[in-house]
């Protein structure tokens, strides 16, 4: 049975236990009201622990190999003394509403790992396959003395733009020799990339990936950046353990984007921005769930419905019957 008390969950996260830490993270995705109202307080009680973390988000075309990149990144990073977390975002099935949350699985190596931690979450309907709490749970992990959080998201061409508004740096994967070397990633998400890796670049690959890096390298300097301060750099890895390389150099990339970021200010008021983002974005949810969620409007909305649908209704008059219902009722 899970506690009432948040300080007690508070203690649990700060001292790293990783079964509170778990609880934690369930009240937080839980939709249940009273859960709810919990990990507000637990939130804002662990505030001040929080944003020292190296917040990186990961992406990539179906197949670019995302959890073995992030598990070769994590081992390494757990071998350097760093204490890793890593948020991964599973496709939830649009009928059940289930995923399959294998991640730990994939990830067998890391998860067996003291200093490492491994979420993962289902995605939900959620823009960009960013599970819907992903935020509050990279403030639990960070409270917890994580200092790499790892976002791994569903990457399946949708928008990534909720990725990319809750991290310091964004890493899309990439793969050579499948055609287009171009494909399955739309130009936005590549605007949105601090740097672009062309994964797999092993065997028979090794060639087609550097051809692949001099194509996105060219690529690249067509789009606008997304930092005034960093322009995307393109690099080449395999995350095989018997053939691994590059993952070094890339998580350097990381640590030279950080310092600079950092010494121009970018980095701080990037993070305001972000703090700022999060909080219309609960606005916007909160107000479409107590409008779905008002008794009064799923009276109407059938019939409005079908007046809409047979032509009856106009539907700029029936938006607007339907929000001055709710408006009155505020």
């Amino acid at each position: 049975m899970l506690s009432r008390d948040p300080q007690e969950y508070v203690q649990g996260v700060l001292q790293r236990d990783k079964r509170i830490i778990a609880k934690t993270i369930t009240l937080i995705e839980s939709s249940l009201h009273e859960h709810q109202e919990l990990a507000r307080k637990i939130i804002d009680l662990l505030l001040p622990n929080t944003g020292n973390a190296v917040r990186l988000g990961v992406t990539g075309v179906p197949g670019a190999g995302k959890s073995t990149f992030i598990e070769g990144l994590g081992t390494l990073l757990v071998r350097k003394g760093h204490s890793v977390a890593v948020l991964a975002i599973d496709p939830s099935s649009k009928r059940s509403g289930g995923s399959i949350l294998a991640d730990k699985t994939r990830m067998e190596k890391l998860s067996a790992a003291e200093k490492a931690y491994i979420r993962p979450s289902p995605a939900g309907s959620t823009l960009g396959g960013v599970a819907r709490k992903t935020r509050e749970t990279m403030m639990v992990c960070e409270a917890a003395g994580y200092d790499v959080i790892i976002v791994e998201t569903v990457g399946v061409g949708q928008s990534e733009t909720a990725a990319s508004s809750m991290v310091d740096f964004f890493l899309v994967l990439m793969l050579a020799g499948a055609g287009d070397e171009i494909q399955g990633i739309k130009k936005g998400v590549l605007e949105m990339a601090d740097a672009i890796v062309v994964n797999k670049a092993d065997g028979i690959n090794l060639e087609k990936a550097k051809v692949a890096r001099r194509q996105y390298e060219s690529a690249i300097k067509l789009l606008s950046p997304a930092s005034p301060n960093w322009s995307p750099v393109v690099r080449i890895c395999s995350s095989l353990e018997e053939s691994s390389f590059g993952i070094e150099e890339i998580w350097q990339e990381v640590l030279r984007h950080r310092e600079i970021v950092t010494k121009s200010g970018e980095l701080e008021a990037k993070r305001r921005k972000q703090a700022l983002d999060w909080m219309w974005f609960l606005i916007e949810e909160g107000l479409h769930e107590r409008f779905y969620g008002n008794a009064e409007i799923q009276k109407m909305l059938p019939k409005i419905s079908r007046d809409v649908e047979r032509g009856d209704t106009a539907p700029t008059y029936a938006a607007y019957k339907l929000l001055f219902s709710l408006d009155k009722q505020i």
